[in-house]
């Protein structure tokens, strides 16, 4: 695609430009003239010092050279030697940014580090994706070829790019996230193969015929659906009660109006909300050929929680091709699971709207989240969001997210499978529920030391309960006369379908267990 040749041209242009003003301004500040230094600041990187910002400046004077003269070199061992050369010297970039993630919480790593890391990433996809065209001698013909890249190639454009997306939040004003997702949208366009990590099993299709319908929008009826088997289905004792569609003016009524003693609305299932999202009607999320579809053949990186749940010894976390996550923690074969017993992985609590927005165009932020539900007397006001906030969970049976609680209002929309919740009230207090403290230097007060599945005996106490209903109840570290208090703790349960979307009541503790494989959205908004 010649407008993403260009973009990335134009990048590495900038890019150049920006590390020698920036030396500059750093140069002239130091002299004394302080009046350049606003123009370094403008473009983010002079907190980075002068080695590395003239590293990154070299290799994007590097990669111009590379592309507009490559045509004219005879030896093209010695321009592969250069590419790799250039190549090596931005991964240095990049660790040494990255490296700086680890020196600051990171609500407090100056941006600088981010926007290096970001515009390091920028130029390597520029120089993979360059390097595979035609060189810039033959731009004069109308019709140059088209480039040509192989598996590996394709996969490590891909990654560099989501690194940027996840790791540092594609930071900077000037390129930073719009420039990466018009990259991603411009590649799109080109009929990619599909990843080696997508198992044509997931698609149910040849590869020959999958590779032209990958990124179409082709119907997805003949493909295999998500399985819906459910090892496990705790039992609903105290329904949560359950109400048709609502419009906004309805469930304001609902928020405002008095509940006991000034403890606030209560949870509530509300179902018809989904109907008409694109993930359920015509882009089915419930089909892994349509995720992947959506994902470059399953070459997008995602982050993933592995482990029974995140208060869990060895629990962790990977980042990894999309495909690959549906291929080992999905869509698990009879064989493999009887082979060996994997631990679980999740998808959890992760903005993949704004990582992938073309999956953000499947569905819609409900009207419900417009509403000014009244704030919880007991908790601490939050700021105002200017807009919900999107998570994505995207798991397969058995995920496990502890008792915990949110500081915002919540819908929990239910899209693929089936989840168990359980609520108990915000006025029950951290005490009652048992609330973590500080641990490893992270707060868990939101958090409870209180093991759900192992007190009613669903899971085993060690951490890989397989939700077969044979644990033994330890309840995580309780003693007995705890057990017994929080067992008499009133609470609320429910079982979301396809479809549900259950209003979560800002501090309320809430345990949510996936039955089946699912693929959930929540929005937090107050």
């Amino acid at each position: 695609m010649a407008q993403l040749r260009a973009q990335c041209l134009s990048a590495a242009d900038a890019i150049g430009a920006e590390c020698a003003a920036t030396l500059a301004a750093g140069k002239d500040q130091h002299q004394g003239e302080i009046a350049n230094y606003k123009a370094a600041a403008l473009t983010g990187l002079d907190g980075c010092g002068e080695p590395l910002v003239r590293l990154l400046q070299r290799q994007a004077l590097r990669l111009g050279i590379l592309y507009r003269d490559g045509g004219n070199r005879d030896d093209k061992r010695l321009l592969m030697r250069e590419k790799a050369s250039v190549l090596g010297r931005l991964d240095d970039v990049v660790a040494a940014a990255y490296a700086k993630f680890y020196a600051f919480p990171f609500k407090d790593l100056p941006v600088c580090w981010r926007q290096l890391y970001t515009d390091a990433s920028i130029l390597k996809f520029a120089c993979l994706y360059l390097l595979g065209w035609p060189p810039a001698a033959a731009e004069e013909e109308l019709e140059p070829a088209l480039p040509s890249y192989d598996d590996a190639t394709l996969d490590d454009m891909v990654a560099v790019l989501d690194r940027a997306l996840v790791f540092a939040g594609a930071a900077g004003d000037t390129r930073g996230r719009p420039w990466i997702n018009r990259a991603f949208e411009l590649l799109g366009r080109t009929e990619l193969p599909p990843s080696p990590s997508s198992d044509p099993e997931l698609v149910g299709e040849r590869p020959s015929k999958k590779r032209r319908r990958m990124l179409s929008d082709s119907p997805w009826t003949d493909t295999p659906s998500f399985s819906q088997a459910e090892p496990f289905t705790p039992p609903v004792k105290c329904p949560v009660p359950r109400a048709s569609a609502m419009s906004l003016e309805a469930f304001q009524t609902y928020l405002s109006r008095p509940m006991g003693t000034g403890r606030g609305p209560s949870p509530l299932v509300i179902s018809g909300l989904t109907d008409e999202w694109p993930a359920r009607t015509t882009h089915p999320w419930h089909k892994p050929a349509y995720l992947l579809s959506r994902t470059f053949g399953g070459r997008r990186l995602v982050p993933v929680e592995v482990g029974r749940s995140y208060v869990d010894d060895g629990w962790g976390q990977r980042v990894i091709p999309f495909g690959e996550f549906l291929r080992e923690y999905i869509v698990v074969t009879r064989n493999e699971n009887e082979k060996e017993k994997k631990k679980t992985g999740y998808l959890a609590q992760h903005q993949l709207f704004t990582q992938l927005p073309q999956l953000r165009a499947d569905i819609l932020v409900p009207d419900l989240c417009y509403t000014a539900p009244p704030h919880h007397p007991s908790l601490d006001p939050q700021p105002e969001l200017d807009a919900p906030q999107l998570n994505a969970w995207l798991g397969p049976a058995g995920t496990i997210t502890p008792l915990h609680t949110d500081p915002y209002h919540n819908l929990l929309a239910q899209v693929v499978g089936r989840k168990y919740v359980r609520l108990y009230g915000a006025h029950e207090g951290a005490r009652r529920m048992r609330a973590r403290g500080c641990e490893g230097g992270v707060d868990m007060a939101n958090t409870s030391a209180v093991d759900v599945g192992v007190v009613e005996g669903w899971d085993d106490g060690d951490g890989d309960g397989d939700g077969d209903g044979d644990g033994d109840g330890d309840g995580r570290g309780g003693d007995e006369h705890e057990e017994e208090d929080f067992a008499r703790v009133p609470y609320l349960d429910c079982i979301l379908e396809p479809g549900d979307t259950l209003y979560i009541p800002m501090g309320w503790w809430h345990y949510v267990r996936g039955l089946s494989v699912s693929f959930s959205v929540s929005f937090w908004w107050n």
